[in-house]
């Protein structure tokens, strides 16, 4: 997971809005996408970073942080939501906000078929199990709709996904043999 050093604009602003959201915690799985604000989160000391070995422990994190007075958000990119189902199905339980950010693959100019079917699958997979999903569809947008996202879970107790497509997170770049 290596961060540029010079980051977009709209990465800064996802953790500008973490930050005025008052976010104590923030699970991950490493990904480039989220690398910025991963290693923001890792850097800020009023912030919790926790890395997680597989996607749903963020599911059981961000439950555990707002039973203990805080507010969290999983990074993760579309290939770990498979991943978290069933343990989605905790938050509806016992009626937990939550916030994930979610960088996708499988759509725009991938060159892996291994994320095609999660990433076709990631937005259905989340509005079945009761998890509003809003989208990111320009990088000036990105900060605005983090917001949104983490005002409807932290003061109307909505469970949200954003999702930030390939096309605003750029091409990844792989050497051809």
């Amino acid at each position: 997971m290596n961060a540029n050093p010079n980051p977009p604009p709209w990465q800064k602003d996802i953790f500008q809005a973490l930050k005025d959201a008052g976010v104590q915690q923030v699970a991950y799985v490493p990904d480039a996408g989220h690398a910025y604000v991963i290693k923001s989160a890792i850097a800020d000391p009023e912030i919790t970073d926790v890395a997680l070995t597989t996607e749903e422990e963020g599911v059981a994190v961000a439950a555990g942080a707002w039973l203990g007075g805080q507010r969290a958000v999983l990074l993760m990119q579309s290939s770990g939501v498979g991943n978290c189902i069933n343990m989605f199905s905790l938050l509806s339980a016992a009626d937990i906000p939550f916030v994930t950010i979610v960088t996708m693959r499988g759509e725009y100019a991938e060159f892996n078929p291994w994320q095609a079917p999660m990433g076709r699958a990631t937005q259905a997979a989340m509005e079945l199990m009761g998890i509003h999903v809003m989208r990111v569809r320009r990088p000036e947008d990105a900060q605005e709709v983090v917001s949104a996202a983490l005002d409807g879970a932290f003061m109307a107790g909505a469970r949200i996904a954003v999702l930030i497509g390939q096309d605003v997170i750029g091409r990844k770049k792989w050497e051809r043999k």
